[in-house]
């Protein structure tokens, strides 16, 4: 798995949507955070632009993470904000020079997509972190963590275990993402392999029934069969029928995966949640499940 250039001071960044519009308002706080961390910060041309509810039109997107792929002076792009639209321009983006030259691509949610297209098709590694949007919400753990791995300081993370946990020891790359952006993936060449590497999901804002759903369909997909290990992170504000579903968004994941055998862990703090800590997605990590948790990433 190839790694991008650690940052350093001096190093051009850009931000720039490749989903939901933005204004400038919005990401005033993180351009000061990085600004303070000694980097030099560049706006997408189109960053501004609206398109229903797109950050630009389909065209305005992939020009603008088309050419921050292909700028060897842009060090890291920084996708805005989720929402919804990257697969709407995945297809159409030309990676030959980013493979040539990888630079970290940071995001969650939407930006599911970018990570495990790239994972799949590139093997460079990529950052499942907050966004400029949120800066202003985040925890300092949260922001220090996307620091600390920008800029090459080691990744690694404990935290208490819920009783939920199933123990164990896991070892291989972490991949992943949004449970709702796999999903959507499954069948495309941007479904991501799993065997033996430690999938990590999250979501925000699902039925509970549609966790099953999707679960069911990472299952048969063959995608949860043969992990060195799970992750969950943040299963945020999930919704419920009038007809209850019966079980929480935990319950029905570890329902999905009881006949296999390897470590799950929950609540582990990355996700729709403040403190929304970073992943290094293709990197290879030691997940430990017993007293408490422990990642801890090569």
């Amino acid at each position: 798995m190839q790694k991008p250039a650690n940052l350093k001071q001096g190093d051009k960044v850009v931000i720039l949507s490749t989903a939901r519009k933005i204004s400038k308002a919005e990401i005033g706080s993180a351009e000061k955070v990085f600004e303070a961390w000694g980097l030099e910060v560049v706006l997408g041309a189109n960053l501004f632009n609206e398109d229903c509810q797109f950050s630009g039109t389909t065209d305005q997107r992939i020009t603008d993470l088309q050419s921050a792929l292909d700028d060897e002076t842009i060090k890291a792009i920084f996708c805005a904000r989720g929402g919804y639209g990257t697969v709407k321009i995945i297809d159409e983006l030309d990676f030959t020079s980013f493979k040539n030259n990888p630079k970290w691509i940071v995001g969650y949610s939407d930006v599911t997509v970018l990570h495990d297209h790239i994972n799949q098709n590139f093997n460079v590694e990529t950052l499942h972190a907050t966004m400029p949007i949120n800066f202003p919400s985040n925890t300092k753990q949260s922001l220090d963590s996307l620091k600390n791995a920008l800029f090459g300081e080691n990744l690694n993370y404990d935290f208490d275990t819920n009783q939920m946990n199933r123990n164990g020891d896991a070892e291989g790359e972490v991949v992943g993402g949004n449970l709702s952006i796999i999903y959507s993936l499954t069948g495309t060449n941007s479904q991501i392999e799993t065997t033996s590497k430690i999938l990590f999901l999250e979501d925000l804002d699902e039925y509970l029934y549609h966790i099953d759903r999707m679960m069911m369909n990472l299952k048969r997909a063959g995608i949860l069969e043969n992990l060195a290990g799970l992750i969950v992170g943040g299963m945020s504000n999930m919704n419920d029928n009038t007809i209850p579903y019966g079980k929480t968004a935990k319950e029905i994941i570890l329902d999905a995966v009881n006949e296999y055998n390897y470590p799950v862990c929950f609540d582990f703090p990355a996700g729709h949640i403040d403190d929304n800590r970073t992943l290094i997605m293709g990197r290879k990590a030691k997940l430990s499940v017993s007293g408490n948790c422990s990642l801890k990433f090569s």
